[in-house]
């Protein structure tokens, strides 16, 4: 089973924790991460002003922010169909951290 190689290409903030991802198959993802940062590694990214300091890290290609938090580009790329697991752990991130 192969398992395709993508790269976040840019990425614009377009609303609070919501970026606009594009990737190197020129296909491109509006995501909403709120419903995500929770734990002890995304939870910090509630805070705007860390969440805005996202960047593309030039050596694996995906956004990171200055916490150490990333997440997988092929994540981001099939973010649609990968939401509802990423927010089920979440809430087991959550319930981890109580």
């Amino acid at each position: 089973m192969t398992h395709p190689i993508c790269r976040v290409r840019s990425f614009r903030i377009v609303a609070p924790h919501t970026l606009n991802v594009q990737f190197d198959d020129n296909t491109e993802q509006r995501i909403h991460f709120e419903p995500v940062l929770a734990g002890e590694l995304y939870g910090p990214l509630r805070d705007l002003s860390i969440f805005n300091q996202v960047r593309i890290d030039s050596e694996v290609h995906t956004l990171v922010w200055p916490n150490g938090a990333d997440f997988d580009p092929a994540t981001l790329h099939d973010w649609p169909n990968r939401c509802e697991e990423m927010k089920a752990r979440a809430r087991q991130w959550d319930s981890a951290s109580v």
